[in-house]
């Protein structure tokens, strides 16, 4: 007699469910894990794909799941959006003071940040060598 999935899984008596894993992957079952015996798009992988829970409801959720979930609300994305702007315009801020202490010709020429990176180590290796003369 050969039983259905759910029949498998849901059944008391273990007489009628096959308990090893290769007399269940002889009839077509995987371990006893629901989400191995279909997957709602019916691919068989389960769990892991556009926001659907991979592990087990009667299992606690790992700490990196925890934190998925926790980073997927719009209230975790919206706190973290406003925390990278506010990091960026001090970021620029700091740029800005930088680049008006650094002599340029024009002095208004727009620099980009790495311009003005490499500007600064040549000023600062100028002053050096000033200094050591």
């Amino acid at each position: 007699m050969m039983l259905s999935p759910d029949q498998a899984l849901d059944s008391d008596h273990p007489s009628s469910a096959p308990s090893d894993p290769e007399s269940l992957e002889a009839k077509g079952l995987r371990s006893c894990c629901a989400s191995d015996l279909e997957a709602p798009d019916g691919d068989g992988a389960g769990g892991g794909g556009e926001g659907r829970p991979g592990p087990h409801p009667q299992q606690p959720l790992s700490r990196e799941e925890k934190r998925r979930r926790r980073r997927a609300t719009a209230k975790y994305r919206s706190a973290h959006a406003t925390r990278e702007r506010i990091r960026v315009e001090a970021f620029n801020l700091a740029f800005a003071e930088l680049r008006k202490l650094l002599p340029t010709l024009p002095p208004d020429k727009k620099l980009s940040k790495i311009e003005i990176l490499r500007l600064a180590i040549c000023y600062i290796s100028y002053l050096n060598h000033v200094l050591d003369v």
